[in-house]
């Protein structure tokens, strides 16, 4: 039995094309860019209004 069947499930859909791969990496860590501009921006608000 090979080792590698246990990650069959793995690469069942076959490889991602180069924009899938960009538009999971944009779903991935987007939001988490965004949320940082958010707080970012807000930090600096707060801090001039003090």
């Amino acid at each position: 039995m090979p080792v590698t069947v246990p990650l069959r499930p793995l690469w069942h859909m076959g490889a991602l094309h180069p924009v899938e791969q960009y538009l999971t990496l944009l779903l991935a860590f987007g939001p988490f860019v965004v949320l940082g501009i958010v707080i970012w921006l807000r930090s600096k608000e707060h801090d001039g209004a003090e």
